[in-house]
């Protein structure tokens, strides 16, 4: 009896040896986190940015979710807050471009590698008739990065959708199909018309039927609805406009606000949610959105250090900071937007700033590189 009461002892000063340690294991990890403060406000004084949200999560635990600074400066002054939404710009791309692609692909109405000519005929022209689906995902197309929209809208008015697309089909490559990494915001408009072709809808209604809407994300769309607009981190001031739940890309501007490399608007939270179905193989709110082996080509390196749709170790990368593992993968959106995820650990690092409010002149460089650094030192 005496023996089985010590054994008992023992077992709850072990329990509470145990708890006490993960208590103070989770205070230091909040201590540690709480650096993110000082880095978001200096930089936010420093002028760099106006605003920010970020939100640090680990499988499905959200570690960090604060805002900070302002939503919009000019004309007037509002306050961020941790719900605002903003323009995502490149990491369109990946979330709803790519992702959209790997179901088409899961369901067999398409593969990576068909040839794009084989869905948009009038692609097949001036030396790009070898270039793959998987080529436009990992920006190996030989495609020229940009393309004036200035001068298609003054030739064709705004918006001109098909006169865009028609653009990009009638370039000319400047390298060959696999052999360059150029990152190119025409792969991913041909990506956006590839699904439409495929899919029968437009590349806003695919991914919100497969996508947002499964996985729950209620503030996830294309061209968000005016009543959105005063929660909406604005972003440049152009022509004396402020633009706010207007698409800040002027290609995306072209395609009526539509388009595969920029053109979607979303929360913190929401992305949070996307992150954690990529970090648990493709399933989250018992929901499964892609296959493992999808979720594999859409975040592990492929070619010349990029996946499928997201970056792993390209010259790009630079976003993970230094101390994130190497098989991290990211993406970021020029408006200022940003993820970091590592496979390992199931960590998720979001960075959503407004930096090119009011006039563009902000960086967010270093916001994204001191945050992730915090983050990844925290583990």
């Amino acid at each position: 009896m005496r023996r089985t009461r010590t054994i008992t002892t023992i077992l709850v000063l072990l329990s509470c040896i145990t708890l006490s340690c993960e208590v103070t294991q989770t205070l230091s990890r909040r201590q540690r986190l709480a650096r993110i403060d000082r880095v978001v406000k200096e930089e936010i004084q420093d002028g760099n940015i106006p605003g920010a949200v970020v939100l640090v999560g680990r499988a499905d635990r959200i570690l960090y979710w604060e805002a900070f600074g302002s939503q919009m400066t000019e004309p007037q002054r509002e306050a961020m807050t941790k719900d605002a939404i903003f323009d995502l710009a490149s990491l369109t791309k990946p979330i709803a471009t790519a992702t959209s692609i790997m179901i088409l692909r899961e369901r067999g109405e398409l593969d990576l590698d068909d040839f794009v000519a084989e869905y948009l005929p009038a692609f097949g022209c001036q030396g790009k008739e070898g270039v793959r689906i998987k080529h436009l995902l990992a920006h190996t197309s030989g495609l020229p990065a940009y393309t004036s929209a200035g001068e298609l809208e003054q030739e064709f008015g705004t918006p001109c959708p098909d006169k865009l697309i028609e653009k990009v089909c009638s370039l000319e490559p400047l390298s060959p199909p696999g052999e360059k990494f150029r990152y190119s915001c025409l792969g991913y408009i041909t990506l956006a018309k590839i699904v439409e072709v495929v899919a029968g809808e437009a590349i806003d209604d695919f991914a919100g039927d497969n996508i947002f809407a499964p996985l729950r994300m209620k503030h996830t769309m294309y061209n968000p609805p005016e009543s959105w607009q005063e929660n909406i981190a604005a972003t440049e001031i152009v022509d004396g406009q402020v633009l706010r739940g207007t698409v800040h890309d002027p290609l995306a501007r072209l395609a009526a606000g539509v388009s595969g490399n920029a053109g979607l608007f979303s929360t913190a939270y929401d992305l949070s949610i996307y992150c954690r179905m990529l970090l648990s193989g493709g399933v989250c709110k018992n929901t499964r959105v892609l296959s493992s082996e999808a979720v594999e080509l859409l975040t592990t390196a492929q070619s010349h250090g990029r996946a499928y749709g997201f970056d792993v170790s390209s010259g790009y990368s630079w976003v993970k900071g230094s101390l994130a593992p190497k098989e991290a993968f990211c993406h970021t959106g020029f408006t200022g937007t940003s993820i970091v995820c590592d496979p390992a650990s199931r960590t998720y690092v979001i960075i959503l700033t407004n930096v090119v409010h009011p006039y563009g002149k902000g960086t967010s460089r270093p916001i994204r590189t001191k945050v992730a650094d915090v983050v990844f030192s925290s583990l």
